[in-house]
């Protein structure tokens, strides 16, 4: 294994520099994603190389910009569209759900979209209204979308190559807080297949699903859970949102008896509502104690100064740790 360290945003530089190199029918379209190289330079240096007609800096309009990609990908292109923040894709959703998701089911099969829609999502950079939202469960219930979120380089790297490979369209979210965290990432090996969930921390007390950003705050917690109570909490990476790896969450719940899902999103009809309400039902005779969620509040994302405040961190996930394991 020949690994290189690097950050998650030069994950995904690499990942799109391979694919436009390998198909010169990729294309990468976004607000300032060319000359500047994206406001978290993900794109960075990728139209010196590859030329402006495949590396395109769009107007100021999402609508125009993901409608713009149907019509490219019915002609046979790959698009990857960047959204350059969260907060900014609501414009474009219309386009998303009505046209991108449908068209395979509307055309009976003949007609399929091979797009990937990157979103920078997710708080903690102190930002401003429009630029911290995590609305990942909007689309995941959209049928004819898949949502992945990687929550390391090397993820990064492999998720963003299977998602343009993908003949399905894809809503990629990038946790922008974690875009500057480091990790080993080899080119050269073979990804773990897509869609499916992977335990990055073994063990046998309970066990907490996250995704995208608050993996490393679940790690965090189990970390601090086995050097202060000697408590062994297992962490699943769940890396897809739809469809969800349900298999793997089942299987590491039947044997610790306890689950608790962790998201930024708001709690109030977030993913982690589904995958209670599955794990309850599959497993509820294996289960210790409820199945508890955290995350953010059924509000407006806060000004800067209170976002830490809103947002799910390591006090909050150990109090649902504590609940769960007091029964």
């Amino acid at each position: 294994m020949t690994a290189t360290r690097m950050t998650l945003v030069a994950a995904l530089n690499a990942s799109l520099r391979t694919a436009l190199a390998d198909d010169p029918k990729t294309l990468v379209m976004g607000e300032d994603v060319g000359r500047l190289g994206g406001v978290f330079r993900v794109t960075d240096g990728l139209q010196k190389d590859f030329g402006e007609s495949r590396v395109i800096d769009t107007p100021l309009a999402e609508s125009g910009i993901v409608g713009t990609a149907i019509g490219l990908a019915l002609r046979g292109y790959r698009p990857v569209v960047e959204i350059q923040f969260d907060g900014f894709v609501f414009p474009a959703y219309d386009q998303i759900v009505t046209q991108l998701a449908k068209m395979h089911a509307r055309s009976r099969g003949l007609v399929r979209l091979p797009v990937v829609v990157r979103i920078p999502y997710g708080g903690g950079i102190g930002a401003v209204e429009h630029h911290s939202e995590s609305p990942e469960a909007l689309f995941a219930h959209v049928a004819g979308l898949r949502v992945m979120s990687p929550s390391t380089p090397s993820d990064a790297y492999w998720m963003l190559r299977q998602a343009i490979r993908s003949d399905d369209p894809v809503i990629f979210f990038e946790p922008k807080r974690r875009y500057y965290d480091k990790g080993d990432v080899d080119t050269a090996e073979p990804a773990a297949p897509a869609h499916t969930a992977r335990v990055v921390r073994p063990g046998a007390d309970l066990t907490l699903a996250a995704y995208g950003p608050m993996v490393a705050t679940c790690l965090q917690a189990a970390e601090v859970a086995a050097e202060e109570d000697g408590r062994a909490l297992e962490v699943i990476d769940l890396r897809s949102i739809s469809p969800i790896d349900f298999g793997t969450v089942e299987e590491s719940v039947r044997r610790t008896g306890r689950l608790v899902v962790v998201h930024e999103a708001p709690v109030f009809f977030g993913a982690g509502a589904e995958i209670a309400a599955h794990v309850t039902e599959r497993c509820f005779y294996r289960l210790e104690a409820p199945v508890l969620r955290v995350g953010g509040y059924h509000s407006p994302y806060p000004p800067s100064r209170l976002e830490d405040e809103y947002l799910p961190g390591l006090d909050r996930v150990l109090d649902a740790v504590e609940r769960a394991l007091a029964h």
